[in-house]
Parts: structure tokens; sequence; C-alpha cells
């Protein structure tokens, strides 16, 4: 029977363990610019079998709070570049993931304190943090109202994505890359019938809804191979504002045109990011969405996120259901969390006030077993 603990091969990628540290802001890049605190957390966490970064802009205009790290100067490939090293000196894996936050953003935050972009000209009602200039203290604030991307703008989100994938594996040294396809940022927000209500090719049908997120995957993929890509999704979570009008039509649709291009994992968040895992209002059917994946022909692994305990992780994998698990909150607080599932140890509380924003208190200080 196979278990959480036994190595697999995702595409290219050569996990040693089931468990992936799932993606998680932080915002402890002052400039977009990764630390040498940076060094040391994702260095504790190396014995996961992979290790998703924060989410890391693709471009200035990609930014939506504050002191998140970016991809798109070489100050920041050659920062990354330490905390893979770092990683890699402790026997790890890690990937970045590629994020454009599309609307979830404020003009402070974008070049020349020019508007977000999104789909559509359709604020989200959501949040973002920004940082007060005169304390230097982080705080959030309502996002602002975007403009809609003109279709000729929509090839140079694409280029983005294919020049900060190859920068990341050739530069910044990592093993591959995720795009940030999940969560109500630009990906999403084309995808799903709340904040796109486009005219063009990019919008109405699901195919063409579709379209962008596609065309930016196989950039990618022809950039760095698709071996080292994988893509998150969240078919049906309310986070930042956003929803569909038929998830499962639209994600069954998608990953069936995900499944040729060799990707190394899929990336389902089942329910509400951070929230239930089961939304009543929003029902979804995520082992058929694997089923279309699969009868399609893609042979990714499958990786889940949201609410999963070691029971439930565990049961996961040994039924088949998921190739891999991937860990957020629990993983802020127990960086040695791959040892301490292993051997069914109790797990340190985290402390949500350190969540984002700070030094190393609720960052780097958490104990081991």
């Amino acid at each position: 029977m196979t278990s959480l603990f036994d190595p697999i091969d995702a595409g290219k990628l050569h996990l040693r363990n089931r468990i992936a540290m799932a993606p998680l802001t932080r915002n402890r890049a002052p400039g977009a610019v990764p630390t040498s605190l940076m060094e040391t957390y994702y260095a504790q966490r190396a014995t996961a079998g992979l290790l998703i970064s924060e989410g890391t802009a693709i471009s200035a205009q990609a930014q939506g709070y504050a002191d998140v790290p970016g991809l798109y100067g070489e100050d920041q490939l050659q920062a990354w570049k330490k905390v893979t090293d770092a990683v890699h000196a402790k026997g790890g894996r890690i990937v970045t993931q590629l994020w454009h936050v599309g609307r979830i953003s404020h003009t402070s935050l974008q070049p020349g304190n020019q508007p977000p972009v999104a789909p559509s000209a359709i604020a989200a009602k959501s949040k973002t943090y920004v940082l007060n200039h005169q304390t230097g203290e982080g705080h959030f604030v309502p996002t602002s109202e975007p403009r809609a991307l003109h279709q000729d703008e929509l090839p140079g989100i694409v280029h983005s994505f294919s020049v900060a994938a190859r920068e990341a594996v050739q530069t910044a040294g990592f093993d591959g890359v995720e795009l940030h396809a999940a969560n109500g940022y630009l990906l999403d927000q084309f995808l799903k019938t709340g904040a796109n209500q486009r005219k063009d090719d990019y919008g109405g049908s699901i195919e063409n809804r579709a379209r962008l997120v596609l065309e930016s995957v196989r950039a990618v993929a022809d950039s760095i191979g698709g071996g080292k890509v994988g893509i998150r999704l969240s078919p049906v979570t309310p986070a930042n504002d956003i929803v569909d009008a038929d998830p499962q039509a639209l994600f069954e649709y998608l990953v069936r045109q995900l499944a040729p291009l060799g990707l190394a994992y899929i990336h389902v968040i089942e329910g509400s990011t951070g929230g239930p895992r089961e939304l009543p209002d929003r029902p979804f059917n995520y082992h058929a969405l694997k089923d279309a994946y699969r009868a399609a022909g893609g042979k990714g692994a499958w990786m889940v996120n949201n609410g999963y305990d070691r029971t439930l992780a565990m049961r996961a994998v040994e039924s088949g259901y998921a190739d891999v698990v991937a860990f957020g909150k629990a993983y802020i607080s127990n960086p040695d969390l791959v040892h301490r599932l292993h051997d069914d140890l109790p797990l340190n509380e985290w402390n949500s006030s350190r969540f984002y924003g700070g030094g190393a208190e609720g960052y780097i200080d958490y104990p081991t077993a």
C-alpha cells in the first residue's frame, strides 16, 4: 500500500515523500526582494517532499500586496538563488508560485499608481495589505477598482509568465514552477463568470474564459518543460470575491486541456481556501475532476489541499485518491511537519498575529520536536 511518506516522481520532480508545503504569503520581502530570513525559513522546512514558495509576482504590474517577493528583477533573482541553494543544501525540492494578482491590488502598489488590471472593470469586495510609509506598519485596505485589460495586452501577460518561469529555473535555481490560477487572482478571474464579462475571444464561453490560462501554461511548459510545471486551481472557493456559474463543467474542460501538456502536478484546493472543505451552496465533485484529467491522458501527480490532517492525508494517499497532500498553516508553526506526521507527534500552535509582516518572531522561531 502506498504511504504518505513514500517517494514519488511528479513529472521531472523527484519528491522524497508525498507531503508538500503549500504557498503561504508572509509579507517579509521588503522592496519585493527575498531576505536572509527567508533562506532560513524555507531551509527549515526542506524535509517536505516539495516546497511551493509563497506567491511571487511575475512583473511589477502583478504585485498586489506589500512586501511580497518578485521574479522580475536581477536583485530578486539573485536573492531567490540564496534561498534555493539553502533548500538544496538540505536535500529539498522547491518550486516557485508564479503570481499575477489582477484586480486584487491597490493603486499604491501599482507602477505609477495606476489602477490594477482585470478581465473586466469589476471591483472585488476584498482587501489587500499595504504599508503605512510613515510608521512602516502594515494594514489591510479595500482593493482598488480595476481597469479591463485590452486584448492586445494579453500576449504580454503570457510572455511575463514564460519569462518568469525561465528565470526562476535558470537564474534563481528553482526546481520548477507552479502557476497560480486559484483564489480569485488574475488567471482565476479570467476563468470565472463572476469576474469575467468580456465580449471578445477571452470571455463568454468556457473555451474562451479558459484561453488565457491555457496559453500561459503552454508558454511556461514550452519555456522550461512541462515536467517542471504545476498549476493551482480552486474550483469553488469564494476567496477574493470570486464565483462561477458552472464550475464543474469549467474545470473538467480545463483539466482535459491540461492533460496532454505533461505537467508535473495539478494542485487542487478543495472547498473554501483556508475554510470549510464542504460548501453546500457550491457543490463540486473532485473525484469527477480527477477522473476527467486521467481519462484525457493526464499523468501529473494529483495534489490535494485544504483542511487535511494526518488521518485524512494518509487515507487520501493510501486509497489512491491523492498522490501528494499539501499542508498550509500547519507548516507555519511546524518546520519539522514531516517528522511530526510520521511519528504522530503533537503540532505546535501557530501565532496568527505574526502571519503577515514582521521579522523572525512567528516566522523562524518555532521549535522542532
